[in-house]
């Protein structure tokens, strides 16, 4: 897979970088993060700038995050009839929504970077329910410099083996999902102990 990323970026550079960036806040079946980690070694090759690379994935993320809210906001009834009949983008559709709804523009900050698999469908609960436009967006364009610059930074100190830097983000982000939840959990344990002994 990393072969066919390096002739890609090689053939289409930039252009295609902000474009799979885009695409994948729209929840297209893109390769986005591994295509940021082989950005990140052709800039450490010196092949591509790196102030270049990063505005184009931002960008790219930034639009993308862009139009999924509007998509949500005036047809969040369409979007969620067409989610309803394909199961699993349902379900992540209902879990970025109760996500979001429970946490916020943090929510929307996380699922850029840490639960990507939801950022796509964040931006469209975001925009059906109604979360305000600023807040999305401040909240949004956080979470994807910190996705974008976690991920190019790795491409360029492994630009060597670009496996074990896709291996060892998916490790480290699992990681942090995992002791997030955990918090979570606690403190959702906690409020319910206390509620439970004012009884």
């Amino acid at each position: 897979m990393s072969d066919t990323l390096f002739q890609l970026l090689a053939s289409y550079g930039i252009p295609l970088l902000a474009l799979t960036t885009f695409a994948s806040c729209l929840a297209a079946p893109v390769p986005s993060s591994l295509m940021l980690l082989a950005a990140g070694a052709f800039v450490a090759s010196g092949d591509l700038g790196l102030s270049a690379v990063m505005s184009a994935a931002f960008g790219g993320a930034l639009l993308g995050d862009q139009l999924g809210y509007a998509l949500g906001r005036r047809g969040g009834g369409y979007v969620e009839g067409k989610l309803a009949t394909r199961p699993k983008r349902r379900r992540l559709y209902a879990h970025a929504r109760a996500y979001l709804l429970s946490h916020g523009g943090l929510g929307v900050f996380l699922s850029r970077w840490l639960f990507s698999p939801l950022g796509p469908y964040a931006n469209l609960a975001a925009g059906a329910a109604k979360l305000s436009w600023a807040r999305f967006a401040l909240w949004a364009a956080a979470g994807e410099a910190v996705w974008v610059a976690l991920y190019v930074s790795l491409g360029r100190i492994f630009s060597h083996n670009l496996t074990m830097a896709s291996d060892l983000m998916t490790q480290a982000l699992g990681l942090l999902a995992a002791l997030g939840a955990s918090v979570f959990l606690g403190r959702w344990l906690w409020k319910l102990s206390k509620q439970r002994a004012q009884r």
